[in-house]
C-alpha cells in the first residue's frame, strides 16, 4: 500500500476539518424536514387545496433557491478568479479568494440545507395535486437531475468522481433556473 492509499484509509470519506460542519447541516436538515412534515401531514384536505398551502410550498422553494444560489456562487467565483481582465488587479482578486474561500467552506452544508427544503418543496406540490404543465414537469426534471449531484459530491471529496458533480450540478443549475423564472 502506497503512502497516498494510506492517507486516504485513515482519513476517511470527508477530511476531519469538514466532518463537523456535515454532520451539523445534516441535523439541521433532518430537524428542518421533520418539523416540517409533520406540520404538513397534520393539515386537512380542505388546507391542502387552498390557495394559502399554494403559497406554502412557494415559500419552501424560495427559501431553496435562495440557498442555492449562495451554493451556485463558489463555481461562479471560481470562474471570475480566473478571467484574464483581472490580471494585475491585486486588491479585487485578494478580495474574491477571500469571498471564495467563504464560499468553498459554506458550499457543501448550504447544499445539504438546501436539499431539504427542496423535497419539502417537492412533497407540498404533490399533497397539493401534481399538473403536468410547465412548472412541475421542469421542477421534477430538475429534481431528478439533482439527485446524482450529493452523490458524486461525496466521490468528489476523494478526487473520484471524474467531474461529474460539476457536470451534474451545472445540468441541475440550468434546469433550477428554467423552473425558477420561467
Amino acid at each position: 500500500m502506497n503512502a497516498r492509499e494510506n492517507k486516504v484509509q485513515k482519513q476517511g470519506w470527508i477530511p476531519k476539518k469538514e466532518r463537523i460542519w456535515l454532520i451539523v447541516a445534516i441535523i439541521i436538515a433532518a430537524l428542518i424536514m421533520l418539523w416540517e412534515l409533520k406540520g404538513l401531514l397534520q393539515l386537512s384536505l380542505t388546507t391542502l387545496h387552498s390557495e394559502q398551502f399554494e403559497h406554502t410550498f412557494e415559500s419552501f422553494g424560495s427559501i431553496a433557491r435562495i440557498v442555492l444560489f449562495f451554493v451556485l456562487a463558489y463555481y461562479v467565483l471560481l470562474r471570475v478568479i480566473r478571467l484574464r481582465m483581472l490580471k494585475g488587479q491585486g486588491k479585487v482578486k485578494k478580495w474574491l479568494s477571500t469571498l471564495l474561500r467563504f464560499a468553498r467552506r459554506w458550499h457543501t452544508p448550504a447544499a445539504i440545507i438546501a436539499i431539504a427544503f427542496i423535497i419539502l418543496h417537492a412533497v407540498a406540490v404533490f399533497m397539493y395535486g401534481f399538473k403536468f404543465d410547465f412548472d412541475n414537469i421542469s421542477g421534477l426534471l430538475s429534481l431528478l437531475v439533482l439527485l446524482p449531484v450529493p452523490i458524486s459530491g461525496l466521490f468528489r471529496y476523494q478526487r473520484m468522481d471524474r467531474k461529474w458533480h460539476l457536470r451534474s450540478g451545472v445540468a441541475f443549475a440550468i434546469l433550477f433556473l428554467i423552473h425558477s423564472f420561467l
